[in-house]
C-alpha cells in the first residue's frame, strides 16, 4: 500500500498546482454578463429592490441572488432544451416539498407555470435558502443516522410518486486496461529528470495508480447485476445540504442532477462522498455504517445490493484517471468521483468496506441499542 504524501511532497502538489493552474475553483461566466431582463420578476408578482447578485452557477448556468420586495430569492436560468427535463424536476421536488420533505419547490408565476421564458431564455425563482453547510465528518453518529434515513425517505417517497423505472440489466463497467493504457500516456506527458519536485511527486502518484490497476485487474466487478432500480437524487453532498442550528437539514438542494440507478449505488456513493477524510484514514466507517443504518429504516435493500455497490464504486474510482489529469496536470474535468487518494486506501480495505457497509443488514447490528454512547 503506498505511504501518506509527507509535508514535503504536500509542498510540491501545492507549488505544481499553483504552476499549472489547478486547484482553484472554477468560477461562472455571469459576472460580467447582463443580468435576467429588468421586468422577469414581474412575471412572478414581486418588484426587484436592488440588482440581482450574480452567483457561480452549477453546469454553466447563469443564476442569481434576488432582492426583492417578498424577501430574497434565489433566479436561475436554463436553455429552451432543457425544458421538458427542468419541468419534470420541477413536478418531482414540488411533489417532495409537500409530502413534507426538506425540498424546496419552484415559485409559480401569476400565469401558474414554475418554468418563465424571456429573451430566448428560461427561468425558475426559488425562496432563498436559510441554513449553513456542514462535512459529513462534522456530524455526529446520530446525524449521521438521520441524514441516512433522509436519503432513504427521498427514494421512497420517489418511488411512489413517479412511474416504475425500467430495470437494466446492463451496467457497463470500465476497463482497467483501458485506465491502465490512459496512466501510462500520462507518464509520458511528465518531464523525465530534471524536472521540478512536483514533476517526481507526479510520476510517483501516477505509477501508484498504474501498479494498482495491474494489481486488482482480476477484480473487475460483473456486467451484468439485478438490483432495485429509481429515481435517484444524483449529487447527494455536503455541497448541497443546508443544516438549522439544532443540526437538522433545512434543505437538499442540487437536483439538476435528478437522475436514475441503482438505488445502492446512491447510498454508496453519498456515504463515500460525505464520510471521506483528506488523509491515509480514508472513509470514516463508523460514520459509513451510522448513515447505511439510517437509510435501511426507510428504504430498505438488502446486503447484497449494497456490497455489489461498494464494488462497483470502488472499481470506477479505480479507473477514474480524470482526477489524476486535474491534480497533477492541472486538467479540467475532475469529475465527480472525489479525490484520488482514497483509491490507495478504498484497495487495501476492499473487503473490509464490503462488510462495514452492508453490516446494517445483520442481525447483530440490527440490535446496537440506540443509547449507545456512539449515537449521543
Amino acid at each position: 500500500m503506498p505511504t501518506s504524501p509527507s509535508a514535503d511532497e504536500h509542498g510540491a502538489e501545492k507549488r505544481g498546482a499553483a504552476m499549472l493552474g489547478a486547484g482553484d475553483p472554477a468560477t461562472g461566466e455571469n459576472g460580467a454578463d447582463e443580468g435576467p431582463p429588468p421586468r422577469l420578476l414581474k412575471r412572478w408578482g414581486f418588484d426587484a429592490a436592488r440588482a440581482p447578485e450574480a452567483l457561480d452557477g452549477a453546469s454553466g448556468r447563469r443564476c442569481w441572488r434576488v432582492g426583492a420586495s417578498g424577501g430574497p430569492f434565489f433566479l436561475k436560468e436554463y436553455a429552451p432544451a432543457e425544458r421538458k427535463r427542468v419541468l419534470f424536476q420541477h413536478e418531482l421536488t414540488g411533489a417532495l416539498d409537500a409530502a413534507g420533505l426538506p425540498v424546496l419547490a419552484p415559485l409559480p408565476a401569476k400565469s401558474g407555470r414554475t418554468l418563465v421564458t424571456a429573451s430566448g431564455h428560461a427561468y425558475a425563482l426559488y425562496p432563498w435558502v436559510a441554513g449553513r453547510r456542514r462535512g459529513g465528518l462534522e456530524l455526529t453518529f446520530r446525524q449521521c443516522e438521520e441524514l441516512g434515513e433522509l436519503l432513504g425517505r427521498l427514494h421512497a417517497e420517489m418511488e411512489r410518486i413517479t412511474p416504475p423505472v425500467q430495470q437494466s440489466l446492463l451496467v457497463p463497467t470500465p476497463r482497467a486496461a483501458d485506465a491502465a493504457a490512459a496512466v501510462d500516456a500520462m507518464l509520458e506527458a511528465v518531464p523525465e529528470g530534471g524536472g521540478t519536485d512536483f514533476d517526481a511527486l507526479t510520476a510517483r502518484r501516477l505509477r501508484e495508480r498504474r501498479a494498482l490497476l495491474a494489481e486488482f485487474a482480476g477484480h473487475q466487478p460483473p456486467e451484468i447485476e439485478v438490483s432495485t432500480v429509481g429515481h435517484l437524487h444524483g449529487a447527494f453532498h455536503a455541497g448541497h445540504l443546508r443544516y438549522a442550528g439544532a443540526g437538522n437539514v433545512t434543505a437538499v438542494l442540487g437536483w439538476d442532477a435528478l437522475t436514475t440507478g441503482p438505488v445502492a449505488g446512491e447510498v454508496v456513493r453519498a456515504a463515500a462522498r460525505l464520510f471521506a477524510c483528506e488523509d491515509e484514514r480514508g472513509l470514516d466507517l463508523d460514520r459509513v455504517q451510522a448513515f447505511v443504518r439510517g437509510h435501511r429504516t426507510a428504504f430498505p435493500l438488502d446486503a447484497g445490493q449494497i456490497q455489489s455497490a461498494v464494488h462497483r464504486e470502488w472499481w470506477e474510482r479505480l479507473c477514474d484517471v480524470a482526477p489524476l489529469r486535474h491534480r497533477y496536470l492541472g486538467e479540467e474535468g475532475a469529475g465527480e468521483r472525489g479525490a484520488a487518494g482514497l483509491v490507495s486506501w478504498w484497495s487495501a480495505q476492499l473487503e473490509r468496506t464490503l462488510e462495514v457497509f452492508a453490516a446494517p443488514y445483520t442481525d447483530a447490528f440490527a440490535e446496537v441499542p440506540d443509547g449507545s454512547p456512539a449515537y449521543g
